[in-house]
């Protein structure tokens, strides 16, 4: 093309054969502002790269220690498992069967001192013989079976019990720890559940959901009615209810997340 804008110091001059000087003016502009429209975009795209910076970790540690030591964690627990207790209590014949769900760690029994041990870390395998101090693996540590209880859930289990609803765990922990687990939970006081769930060894699933759910609707198609479900992760609740009546009490957990 042998017309053109030539953009100089003292600005426009105009170098044209066959288009007149309003139709250069024209394509100045326009060309103009395609070139700030592609400024823009793209400096909108490189912003879009860029996240916020997040919370300090040792700051959010300090608060979570805080709020553990400060009894603030063991009064929301109460909160919720009374809850889940006045719920199950007043619904007792609203099916064939009633049932009680729930999670095991952080949720019947709890892991704090290998939680604080290992400075909120998660460590799968290794001993665990240094206790208070870490490191404490986590296997090491279930099949000490000293996990010590949530009182708030024993609390409801044998509230649930006095009743004649029955009771399932259902946990991720699998089949090689079931003997570690049942003495465990006996130890902190269950006893005369109906049946703990664990998974196959080796197995696994893209989510807790994923595994817990479908053991539920196993439940439910066995003629139970399933009237509370709680644990301390989404993910113990999440995946639909295997019956409609099922209500879910998520327990507090700021320790450690279970997709």
């Amino acid at each position: 093309m042998k017309d053109c804008i030539v953009i100089q110091t003292g600005g426009l001059r105009r170098r044209s054969r066959k288009v007149g000087f309003q139709w250069a003016q024209f394509l100045c502009v326009a060309l103009t502002a395609l070139i700030l429209f592609a400024g823009v975009a793209t400096a909108d795209e490189a912003h879009s790269k860029w996240l916020p910076e997040p919370p300090n970790l040792g700051d959010l540690q300090e608060r979570v220690l805080a709020y553990k030591n400060s009894g603030s964690y063991e009064h929301d627990l109460a909160a919720v498992a009374a809850k889940a207790e006045a719920y199950l209590l007043s619904h007792l014949h609203d099916g064939h069967k009633p049932a009680l769900v729930l999670d095991i760690d952080e949720t019947s029994l709890s892991n704090w001192p290998q939680i604080v041990a290992n400075g909120f870390g998660y460590i799968p395998s290794g001993s665990c013989s240094r206790l208070p101090k870490g490191p404490c693996g986590a296997r090491a540590w279930e099949l000490m079976a000293g996990a010590p209880v949530i009182a708030p859930t024993l609390d409801l289990f044998r509230a649930a019990r006095a009743k004649g609803v029955s009771v399932f765990f259902i946990t991720g922990r699998d089949e090689s720890e079931r003997k570690a687990t049942i003495k465990n939970l006996q130890r902190a006081g269950y006893s005369g559940w109906t049946r703990l769930i664990m998974r196959p060894e080796g197995s696994s699933t893209p989510s807790a959901a994923d595994y817990k759910a479908p053991q539920r609707a196993k439940i439910a198609g066995q003629g139970y009615t399933i009237i509370v479900n709680m644990g301390d992760q989404p993910s113990d609740l999440a995946g639909g209810n295997p019956d409609s009546r099922e209500r879910q009490f998520l327990l507090p957990d700021p320790f450690y997340r279970i997709p």
